[in-house]
């Protein structure tokens, strides 16, 4: 079961938030990165996608929170199934935002020939329907409209979570609002920092092209 819920946008420090969940005593933390050896996950988003009877519990059982996409875009859903859970919205910049989902995300869902596997190229086919054609709505390329999706999705999860249960997190804020929204003690350890720009790319044999600059 459910107990905490990252509702932000991926390239927000989601990748962060994870580990810190994880270290916080809530994990597994699901985030896209664990789609990459789920072999039945991407079916399951496509099919939530396109409004499927599913059940939440089928991809969900053996964590007790969630990053990321795909399950970002799930917000109105994953409120109605979970209404108990903590709910956290990473931000960032938007401009920001924007140049690091192209140098990153958006280089690797577009470049399939970088796939080392036929699992990645599933996870790549199910990230371009469901990031870029349906969250992004087919227009990433356009700068401001991708900015205003984004923000657009921002404002939704405001409007939908109750203030009691939506910490609007950025991760250089690190432990200390995070702690105090979970109900648990600021662990010795710093807040770890993760997926990189760099590191991304590493990960995934992105190029930084032209177009990511």
């Amino acid at each position: 079961m459910l107990k905490v819920i990252g509702l932000g946008y991926p390239r927000t420090g989601t990748m962060s938030l994870k580990h810190a969940l994880e270290l916080l005593g809530f994990g597994p933390c699901y985030h896209m990165i664990e789609v990459f050896d789920r072999p039945d996950d991407p079916d399951f988003w496509l099919g939530a996608l396109n409004n499927r009877n599913i059940d939440w519990e089928d991809v969900f059982r053996d964590f007790q929170s969630t990053a990321d996409a795909p399950a970002c875009y799930f917000s109105e859903a994953l409120f109605q199934h979970y209404p108990q859970a903590k709910y956290i919205l990473t931000v960032r910049d938007a401009e920001s935002w924007y140049d690091s989902f192209l140098a990153t995300v958006y280089q690797a869902i577009t470049h399939p020939e970088n796939a080392p596997d036929d699992q990645h190229r599933k996870v790549q086919a199910m990230a371009q329907t469901l990031l870029l054609d349906t969250m992004l709505e087919g227009r990433f390329e356009d700068r401001a409209a991708a900015i205003d999706s984004y923000n657009r999705h921002n404002s939704l999860v405001r409007s939908l979570i109750p203030r009691s249960q939506l910490l609007e997190f950025e991760v250089a804020e690190g432990w200390p609002p995070l702690c105090e929204f979970l109900e648990v003690p600021i662990p010795k350890e710093p807040f770890p920092t993760s997926n990189s720009r760099a590191e991304f790319q590493e990960r995934f044999s992105v190029e930084h092209s032209p177009m990511g600059q």
